[in-house]
Order: structure tokens, then sequence, then C-alpha cells
């Protein structure tokens, strides 16, 4: 094995072309001798551990077996493994010579590399010496020629500066000259290239250049834009702007004088060279803007369009803001009406005669748009100056909320304002504003569900006298309950921010809570009368609140609210995982902890109200219980079954109260409540009547009468199988009216097989399903019909 090893080395390179496929050949003799060597040496290595006759004894039972015939092939494997052997002694004794050679080859390259290391170490070390001179000879140069370098880019420097100021004093230049010769057109041009260097200079720190190209621009901007605006403000006034009525707009639109083409062009021209002051205006006008304002970031309104707007901006500030009688502060629905009036009377004019102009120019704005958004910018600074005014008196502040809310709308659905524009939620978001808006809808809302409440007509519902909107039989409390929070719900809806959004969501859920408890009270009032007038409104209430409230949290808004809840709650980390997981997956809403007290609410009240029943059911059913079921003349006898007397009590008193109580509550909480109710019936009459008697055949047979043609069909009305709710009494009476023979048959089969699947198939054949082995056991042995066996 050792010598496998060795062989395992790249073999010598060879001397010559011609010995290269006779090397190959020996290669691979040599891999073939020191694989049969390996082998040989594995079966040496086994032997000599055990025993070498065993071992060829198996080599000859392998080779030759039991077939004697094989003895021939003796001579021949002797033959074999004489030449394998002499090949292997022949291989070993070439691989053993070459060895050394090898060996000798790797020392003596190793040798070699090592002296073309230390060379090339000794050329490393004079070469940075070398460098270490030049070095030194060259650091007197260097710092010369890093001083004439500095020099040069400060020269470069001080050539740019001269080349910007040249450049700037040049375009001012041309301006000059083109306001000269009354070219206005190519004035506006050239301050545009002033103004795009304005705004190529804003990184840089020359504060003094920066300045002195800002002044320029400025100097010659308002030069443009006053000239400019003089030109544009006359052609308007052709056009008989603004149009301070909506028959004046419809007149200026219809009429076509001959000069209207003329003037047309001029308007135009004009505005097209306005527009091209917006670069260097936008730059010039800082945005008016409250820090703490929640509006949205705006660029400046396009400036011909500004000037279009000042004559409104003038009437709008003279009317709204001085000491016109028009400028009260109870009545925000004035200048709110005047700016929607402003809108539709220059909407026409805007798109069919400005809109095309910035069409053709290519500017990407919407001309309505654009004068709505500069009328909207009116509104804002008039709403920030009256707000501060009326925090303190809920009755302005309330009404002021309510207009603006109205003119939001009719600004959206009517005008297309987007609601990506600042507008007047935004005031109404900021955070003194808003606490106080919170506060004015919580009182309000107080002070409504005292009046509801208090109404002689809370509790009746207001359609009572027409069936198809009577189905959930809402007493009018409830009603306008909801209505007050769909109504904050249209409020609040439009809020540019989530949060703000939640914070409402959360005073509805205090509404539904408090009102909630309200019902609670009035309801407890009412306990001694649980199925009177009143009780089954407060039940129809809550259940009409739920339902709602369920239809709610499938609605895309509060969907929307919901997910934004979801990341509120999993930053503040106000939710276990659970509930996170479970708001994430829709499996609840933002309304459940609201549903599920309520929900229970109307169960309480239910269970009440069927235990009521029910007792007034078990009085009535004394005499009943009474019957002497063991002594009735059996069926035959009978003309005629006929109703016991002693259950006439119980059924006219079940009777009653279940048609009170249908025509009081609605559909869904009566069907909750006959089901209930048919639930405590079975289990009484099945353990207080027919367990606690012994029947003979009269008795089974008159139970079974006053069950299925009486009790039954009394739910009849109510279902199409009354009988599946009184499982216990239906199979109880098929068991006690079985025929003699087939109730031998079946008690002896439960008696041998019990708990076992031919009991079961058993009592299924007879129709018993729900009943166990045992009770069936229990109702055979109440029957007194039992055949004398002599036992």
């Amino acid at each position: 094995m050792l010598l496998a090893g060795q062989i395992g080395e790249g073999p010598a390179t060879p001397c010559c072309s011609e010995t290269a496929d006779g090397e190959r050949k020996n290669v691979e003799e040599k891999s073939d001798s020191i694989a049969a060597l390996a082998g040989d040496e594995q079966v040496s290595e086994g032997t000599d551990h055990g025993d070498l006759r065993s071992y060829v004894s198996a080599f000859i039972e392998k080779e030759v077996g039991n077939d004697l015939q094989s003895l021939k092939k003796l001579d021949k494997l002797v033959e074999q493994m004489t030449e394998s052997k002499m090949q292997l002694e022949e291989q070993v004794l070439t691989i053993s010579s070459e060895i050394p050679k090898r060996i000798q080859n790797a020392l003596k390259n190793a040798e070699e590399s090592k002296q073309f290391l230390n060379k090339f170490l000794e050329q490393e070390t004079h070469l940075l010496s070398s460098i270490d001179r030049h070095l030194l000879t060259a650091q007197p140069w260097m710092e010369d020629l890093g001083a004439m370098i500095n020099q040069i880019e400060e020269i470069e420097r001080h050539l740019a500066y001269l080349k910007w100021i040249s450049q700037i004093e040049e375009l001012s230049d041309s301006i000059q000259q083109y306001l000269m010769t009354s070219n206005v057109p190519e004035a506006a041009s050239t301050l545009v290239s002033m103004a795009e260097l304005d705004i190529q200079l804003q990184e840089s720190s020359c504060t003094h250049l920066l300045g002195f190209v800002r002044a320029t621009v400025k100097f010659w901007h308002k030069i443009l834009k006053d000239r400019l605006t003089s030109d544009f403000e006359e052609v308007l006034a052709q056009l008989h702007w603004p149009f301070i009525t909506p028959s004046q707009s419809q007149t200026t639109g219809l009429s076509r004088p001959a000069s209207a083409p003329e003037t047309h062009a001029n308007l135009e021209t004009v505005f097209c060279q306005l527009l091209k002051l917006q670069t260097s205006d936008e730059l010039l006008t800082e945005p008016k803007q409250p820090p703490e304002t929640c509006s949205p970031a705006s660029t400046s309104v396009l400036l011909p369009i500004q000037v279009m707007l000042t004559p409104l901006q003038k009437r709008f500030r003279y009317h709204f803001r001085g000491n016109q009688q028009t400028n009260v502060l109870s009545k925000p629905e004035w200048y709110l009406a005047q700016v929607l009036l402003w809108i539709g009377n220059h909407t026409q004019f805007l798109d069919e005669k400005v809109q095309p102009i910035l069409d053709k120019v290519g500017c990407a704005v919407n001309a309505r748009l654009e004068f709505s958004r500069g009328l909207m910018a009116l509104v804002l600074e008039k709403l920030a100056a009256d707000i501060p005014c009326l925090l303190y008196d809920d009755n302005l502040f309330c009404h002021l909320v309510d207009e603006v809310l109205l003119f939001e709308r009719e600004l959206h659905s009517v005008h297309g304002y987007p609601s990506t524009f600042a507008n007047c939620t935004h005031i109404l978001s900021e955070e003194t504003c808003f606490q106080r808006w919170l506060t004015v809808e919580r009182k309000f809302a107080l002070q409504k569900m005292d009046s509801m409440l208090s109404s002689e007509a809370a509790w009746i519902s207001q359609y009572k006298d027409i069936t198809d909107m009577d189905e959930m039989k809402v007493p009018d409390c409830a009603e306008t309950f909801m209505t007050l929070l769909l109504v904050i719900t249209d409020r609040y809806k439009s809020l540019p921010i989530a949060s703000r959004k939640l914070q409402f969501l959360e005073l509805q859920k205090d509404l539904v809570d408090d009102f909630r408890i309200r019902l609670t009270q009035v309801m407890k009032e009412e306990t001694r009368a649980p199925l009177g007038f009143r009780y089954c409104a407060i039940l129809n209430a809550v259940n009409y609140i739920s339902t709602v409230l369920a239809d709610w949290a499938d609605n895309v808004f509060f969907l929307q609210l919901q997910q934004a809840a979801l990341e509120v709650f999993a930053d503040n980390n106000t939710l276990s995982k659970l509930q996170l997981g479970q708001l994430a997956s829709m499996e609840s809403s933002v309304f459940d902890d609201m549903i599920n007290l309520l929900e229970r609410l109307k169960h309480d009240m239910l269970t009440r109200q069927v235990d009521h029943v029910f007792r007034e059911v078990k009085d009535a059913a004394k005499l009943y219980r009474k019957e002497r079921w063991l002594s009735l003349p059996p069926q035959a006898e009978q003309a005629v079954m006929s109703l016991s007397s002693s259950a006439c009590p119980l059924l006219l008193t079940l009777r009653d109260r279940l048609l009170q109580l249908e025509q009081q509550l609605c559909f869904s909480l009566f069907k909750i409540f006959w089901q209930m109710l048919a639930e405590k019936l079975d289990v009484y009459i099945y353990q207080e009547i027919i367990l606690a008697n012994h029947f003979n055949d009269g008795g089974a047979a008159q139970l079974q009468f006053d069950m299925t043609r009486n009790l039954f069909p009394l739910f009849s009305h109510y279902c199409k199988r009354p009988e599946n709710y009184f499982k216990h009494v239906k199979e109880a009476c098929i068991v006690l009216n079985l025929s003699i023979g087939s109730a031998l048959l079946l008690k002896e089969v439960l008696q041998s097989a019990p708990g076992q699947p031919p009991a079961t198939a058993a009592l299924n054949e007879v129709g018993v399903y729900k009943l166990a082995q045992q009770d069936v056991e229990i109702l055979l042995n109440l029957r007194t019909n039992w055949p004398n066996t002599g036992k």
C-alpha cells in the first residue's frame, strides 16, 4: 500500500515526442500493476490473520465448485496466477527504481525556486532604496508644483466666476435691448435662461454670486411681469372678465363680436408670454404655508391664472375680510357659496379658451383645477383666520364644520376638485381644531341621545303600519341613533389622515357603548314585564344595532380603517399577536367588541323572556302532569280521539305567548325565541311528564295524540317540521306506542347487545335517533301492557 501511495505522484516530463506513446503505455501498465499489487496485498493481509488453507479452499470452491469436470481448469489457473505474479514482480522492480529519481528531481526544483526567491528579494530591497532616494530628491519639486497647481486652480475659479458674471450681464443686456425694441417674447425667453442659470447655481457656495443672480432675475422679472400683467388685464377687460353672474358668463360665451378673434389671439399671445415667467416666478415666490398645517406641499398657481384671479381675490377680501356686513362669523356659507359660484361661472371659459392654450404649449395643467386651487387658497386663508374665533362657541363652530363639509362635498363631486390638493379638511385636521371638533361631536351626539330616548315615540317604529318596511320592528330611538352614527361617518370619511379617522371611529364606538348602557338601564326597569311592549322594543333595538354594525364591518371604508388600525396597533404594541393576526386575516372587525357586548345583552334578554314564558307554561301544565296515564281507555274504545282537557291551559298559554311575541319581536329574534322555548319544553315534557308516569295503551296513544296533533302544530307556522325540535318527546311517543311484538323484540335486542351496533340499528329502525339506549330501556319499563309470561 505504501508503493501505491508513492506511485500516485505525477510522472516526469518526457524528453522527446517519440517516447510519448511508450510513456503513456508504460503508465497504464503501471496503474494496472498497482491495482493487482494492491489486490494481492489485501489478500496477503487477510491471510496473515487467518488460515491460508481455508483461503485456498474458498478460492478453489469459487473457481471449481462441486463440478468435477471443472478440475481441468486447474492447470490453466496455475499458469495464469504464475504469469500474474511475474508481471507484478517486474512492475514492483521498475517502480522501485524510478521513485528515488523523482524525489531527487523534486528536491532539485525546490532548491532552484529558493534561489530565484532570494534573487527577487534582493532586487526588491534595491528597488525600495532607489524609490526612497528619488522621492527625497523630488520632494522640493513636488512642493513647488503643488503651489503652482493651487494658483492655477484659484485663477480658474476666478475666471469661471467672471464668466458667470459676464454671462449674466450679457443676458441682462439682451433683455434690456429686447425691451427697448418692444420684443417682449424674446425678453421673456431670455429671462427663462437667466432663471435656469439661477437654478444651476443653487448648489454653489458663492453667496455673493447667488445674490447677484437672484437680484438680476428679480429686477427683470418685476419689469416684465408688470408690463405683461398690464397687457393681460387689458385683454381680460375686453372679455368682461371676471364673470360675476352666470348670465354674464353665458352672454360672453355666446356673443361673437367682430373683434372676438383678435381678442382671443391677443389673449393667447399674452398668456403664453406670462407663462414663460413661471420659472422665475416660482424662484422668487416663497410658499405661504403655516408650519403646523396638515396641508400637502403645493406649487404656486400658474402666473397667468394668478393675474386672472386678482380681481376675484380683491372682491373676496373686500367682502369677507374687511368691515363689510357680509363678513359675519356666523355665516360661513356666504363666502363658501360665493367661491362655488365663481368656479361655476368661469368653468366654460376656462375649458374652452384657456385649456387649449395650455395644451398647445405642452403644459400638463388643468386650467379649471388651477383656477379652483387659487380660489381655494382664499378659503383656507379665511378659515385659518376665523376658526380661532369660533373654537369656544359650540354652535358657531359646529355650523362652520357643517358648512365646510357640504362645501367640500360639492367641490369634489360637482367640480372634480382632487382630494390630493390642499382643501378645507386639512385645516379641520390640525390638532387644536380637530380636538375641538371631536369634543363638539361627542357633546351634540350625547344631547341627541338624551332627546331621542326621552321622546314619547322613542320605542315606536316609524314604519309600524308598513309591513314591508317593518321587518326589523326597529324603534325610533335605535334608528335615529344609527342615523346619527352614519352622519358622523359621512362627516369624517373625507379626512386626509388615517389617524384622525381612527379617532372618530373610537368616538363612534364610545357612543355605541354609551347607548348600550342606556338601553340596559331602561331594560332593567322593565324586567318585571319581560313580555311587555317596551321590553320587546329594547330587544329589537339591540338586535338592529348589532346587525347594522356587522354589516358595516364588511364595508370597504371600515375595512380600510381596520388596516390602518392594524398598523397603529402593531407600532404601539397595544394588542397581542393573536389579536393582530385576527385583524390582519379579517377574522375580526373594528366593531367586534361592541357586537359581542350587544349579542350578550340580546341573549340575556331573550333568555329572560323564554324563562318567563316557560314558567307560565309550567304553571298551566300542573293538571296535565297529574293525568292518569295508567288508566285511560284504549284508542279502540274511543270513537274519535280528542285533546286531553288538562292540556288545554298549557296549549292556550303557549299559543297566546307565541302570537304576542311574534307581533312584538322581529323575525330573527322570534325565531331564536321559539326555538329556545321548544328546546326547554321538549326536555320538560320528557322529564317531568313522560319519565314521571307509567302508561297503558290508552295513555300512550293519548300522549302521542296530544303531542303530534296539538302541541307540534302550534309551531308549524314557523317551520315545516316542528317535531324535529321535540326529538325527546317524539321518540318517547314512538317507544311507548310500539306494538307488543315490536317492543318485546326491541327489548330483547337491547338486553342481548347493549351498546353494540345491532342495538343502534334496532333503535334506528323504529325511528329512535336522539335517545340513548338506557333511555329507551327506561321508557319500555314505563309501559304497563306487557303480556303475563308467568315469571
